[in-house]
C-alpha cells in the first residue's frame, strides 16, 4: 500500500522564493545535515546559483512524521520562468498536488496564473502559500485578495510561511499530507515508469528519472523504452536525497531514477514509457502512457562554430544539453558564410542565452549565433508551401503569393498606474487590445491586461522594454493562438561591401528603415576597429536604406620625422594612404560574438 506517499511541486513566477522554501523543508525533515546545508542547494548548475532562477527542475525525496506515522514527500522543484514552462508541465504530469507560491511583496504575477492553469489542467490539488511575510514591503492583505480572486478558496485554506526565517514549514508539509491524495494503487499491474527528465553521466550513461505508474521494477530487470523501441538493463535504481541514493526497487507512485547504461542519449526520451522486458506478459494491450505534447519552439536561430573544425564537438555538446533540456530542438544547417552547424529552436531570449552560456562553460565552446526568427508560412507563386525557420530559406520576393506569421495571446500584470504606458508599447508593437480584468480593490490596484500579439514583436527586446515602461512591476505570459497573413522582407547586412549571412533579418516592410539604422549604429558601437574605413550598410535586394562608418585605426606615420622639407611628409601620408585602400579591398573583417549579441539586442 502507498498511503504513505505524497508527490507534489512548488510552482510561482520566477523569484518568488521556490528554492529558498525547498532548503527550509530539506532542513526541517533532516534529509540534508546542517554541514551539507547551502543556498538554493536543489540549483546544481553554477549559472543557476549566479542568476539567482532555477533552469532545471530537480526531484528529492523527504520523510516527515506526522502523528507518530512515517510519510515519504516526493518533491519535484520547478522553474519559474515562461522560457522554461515545460520543465513545469513535465513535474506537473509526476504528481498529484501543486504548492502555488505566491509573494507577499509582488502578489500574483503572470507566470503565476500560467503556472496554475497548466496544475489545473493536470486536475491537481492545489495548496495556495504567501512567501516572504515577514519583509518589510509585504502586503499580505492585497495578496490575500488576489488568490481568493484567482483560485475561489477560503481565506483560511492560505498558509503565510517564510522560506527565508521557515515560519509556516510545518503548516505547509501538515497540508500536504491532509489534503494531497496518495498515489492510485497498481501494484499487481504490469511495470510502467514516465520518463520526466534524463541525463548524462560520464560513469553511469543515461539516467532517467521516472515516476512509477503502476507495477514496480528492480535493478537487473531487463527493461524496454516504448517510444524509442530501445531495450535496456537497470543497473542500478533509487531516489534522489538530492544525491543518488540507490534502493532495491522503484515501487507504484514513487519518484526517482533508473541507471539505463545507454550511452545514446537519444534512445532516452523525456515522455517514454519505461516497462519490463518479459516476453510473456508484454502483450499488446499493453500501451505506453500519455507522454508530453511535443514543445513548439518560439524563436529559431542558427548555432555555429567559432572554428571550423568544431563542428564534431557542438554536435555532441548539443546532444548532451538536450538530455537535460528537452524543450530543445535542433537540426543540421549549412551557411555558405559560416559552414556547418545547427538551427536550433528556442522557447524565448532567456532560453538562448541561458543555452550559449552553458555551451562555452560547460563544453568550452565559443559559438556565433544568428539573428533569431519566428517560423513563417510561405506560399509560391508555383504552389508549393513551405515554412521557413531562417532569412536564408526566404524565397525571392517575385516567388511569394503570400506570407503568414505566429500570433500569441499575451498576458500582462501591472499596477493600474502604468496601464497606458503598457497599452503605448503594445500598440507600437501591432499589438491587438481584448480585455482587462482588475486582480485587486483599493489604491494599488493591479490590472491584467489580455492581449494579441505577433510573435515577431515579442522576440528582440520587448520584455526589456515592458520592464523599463513599468519600473520594473510587470509580469507577462503568452501562448501560440495560430497563424495570420503580413508582409515581411529580408534585411541583408553588409561590413567592408560583404554581406554577413548571419546578421540577416526579416522585418516588417515599414519598419525595415528604422530597424537597419538601429542595426548600423548597433555594429557602430560593437565591432572593434580596423587598419581602414569600415562601411556598414543594411540592404533589401539590391537597394541601400541604411549605413554607417567606423573610422581607421591611424598609426602616426610621422611621428619620427622633425624638421625638414614638407615634401617627405606628404609622401608617407600619401603612402599610408594607399595602403590602406589596398587593405580595404582584401581584407575580410572578422566580427566577434559581442556585436552578434548586441545586434540580436539592439
Amino acid at each position: 500500500m502507498n498511503t504513505h506517499l505524497r508527490n507534489f511541486c512548488i510552482i510561482a513566477h520566477i523569484d518568488h522564493g521556490k528554492s529558498t522554501l525547498a532548503d527550509r523543508f530539506l532542513e526541517f525533515t533532516g534529509t540534508v545535515s546542517k554541514r551539507d546545508m547551502k543556498n538554493q542547494l536543489l540549483d546544481s548548475m553554477d549559472l543557476e546559483r549566479e542568476r539567482g532562477i532555477t533552469i532545471k527542475l530537480t526531484p528529492v525525496r523527504m520523510k516527515y512524521t506526522l502523528e507518530n506515522k512515517e510519510y515519504i514527500l516526493d518533491l519535484i522543484d520547478t522553474p519559474g520562468h515562461v522560457d522554461f514552462n515545460y520543465e513545469v508541465s513535465r513535474s506537473l504530469a509526476a504528481v498529484e498536488g501543486a504548492i502555488l507560491l505566491v509573494d507577499a511583496t509582488q502578489g500574483v504575477q503572470a507566470q503565476t496564473i500560467g503556472n496554475l492553469y497548466l496544475a489545473i489542467e493536470q486536475n491537481l490539488t492545489i495548496i495556495p502559500v504567501i512567501n516572504k511575510i515577514d519583509s518589510p514591503a509585504a502586503n499580505i492583505e492585497k495578496t490575500k485578495s488576489e488568490i481568493i480572486h484567482l483560485l475561489g478558496c477560503k481565506e483560511d485554506e492560505i498558509i503565510m510561511a517564510s522560506g527565508k526565517t521557515g515560519q509556516g514549514v510545518e503548516e505547509i508539509l501538515k497540508a500536504i499530507v491532509e489534503k494531497i491524495p496518495s498515489p492510485k494503487e497498481a501494484a499487481d499491474q504490469l511495470p510502467r515508469a514516465l520518463i520526466f527528465d534524463s541525463s548524462y553521466n560520464e560513469f553511469k550513461g543515461v539516467v532517467a528519472s521516472v515516476r512509477m505508474v503502476d507495477g514496480e521494477l528492480k535493478k537487473g530487470d531487463r527493461i524496454f523504452l516504448m517510444t524509442t523501441q530501445t531495450p535496456a538493463e537497470i543497473l542500478e535504481i533509487g531516489y534522489y536525497t538530492p544525491k543518488f541514493q540507490p534502493a532495491t526497487a522503484l515501487k507504484n507512485g514513487e519518484i526517482g531514477y533508473i541507471v539505463t547504461g545507454l550511452k545514446e542519449v537519444r534512445d532516452c526520451r523525456v515522455g517514454d514509457t519505461i516497462t519490463s522486458l518479459n516476453s510473456e506478459k508484454l502483450g499488446s494491450s499493453h500501451s505506453p502512457l500519455p507522454g508530453y505534447k511535443e514543445v513548439k519552439p518560439m524563436l529559431y536561430a542558427g548555432i555555429f562554430p567559432n572554428e571550423g573544425d568544431g563542428y564534431e564537438q557542438l554536435r555532441d555538446a548539443i546532444d548532451r544539453l538536450k538530455l537535460s533540456d528537452s524543450a530543445l530542438i535542433y537540426e543540421p544547417e549549412h551557411s555558405q558564410a559560416l559552414g556547418f552547424g545547427f538551427r536550433c529552436g528556442f522557447l524565448g531570449m532567456l532560453h538562448l542565452d541561458i543555452f550559449q552560456e552553458r555551451l562555452n562553460r560547460e563544453f568550452n565552446l565559443e559559438v556565433v549565433i544568428t539573428v533569431p526568427s519566428v517560423a513563417y508560412k510561405i506560399e509560391k507563386t508555383n504552389g508549393d508551401k513551405l515554412t521557413i525557420h531562417s532569412p536564408q530559406e526566404m524565397p525571392e520576393p517575385n516567388h511569394v503569393i503570400s506570407v503568414e506569421e505566429p500570433w500569441m495571446t499575451l498576458d500582462i500584470i501591472t499596477p493600474k498606474e502604468f496601464v497606458g504606458n503598457v497599452m503605448g508599447l503594445i500598440s507600437e508593437r501591432r499589438g491587438r487590445y481584448k480585455n482587462t480584468e482588475y486582480l485587486s480593490t483599493g489604491s494599488d490596484q493591479r490590472a491584467l491586461l489580455h492581449y494579441e500579439i505577433p510573435l515577431a514583436a515579442l522576440i528582440t527586446d520587448f520584455y526589456d522594454k515592458l520592464k523599463t515602461v513599468t519600473s520594473g512591476y510587470a509580469s507577462m505570459n503568452y501562448d501560440l493562438i495560430g497563424y495570420e497573413k503580413t508582409d515581411v522582407v529580408k534585411i541583408d547586412i553588409l561590413v567592408a561591401e560583404e554581406p554577413v549571412e548571419a546578421l540577416a533579418t526579416l522585418v516588417w516592410r515599414e519598419d525595415a528603415q528604422h530597424i537597419g539604422n538601429k542595426i548600423c549604429d548597433s555594429l557602430k558601437d560593437s565591432l572593434p576597429r580596423q587598419q581602414f574605413e569600415l562601411k556598414i550598410q543594411a540592404a533589401i535586394g539590391g537597394k541601400i536604406i541604411a549605413s554607417s562608418r567606423l573610422g581607421a585605426l591611424r598609426k602616426d606615420v610621422i611621428a619620427k620625422l622633425y624638421g625638414g622639407d614638407v615634401t617627405r611628409k606628404m609622401k608617407l601620408l600619401e603612402k599610408q594612404k594607399k595602403g590602406k585602400k589596398r587593405m580595404m579591398a582584401h581584407s575580410k573583417v572578422n566580427i566577434p560574438p559581442e556585436a552578434y549579441l548586441a545586434v540580436l539586442k539592439r
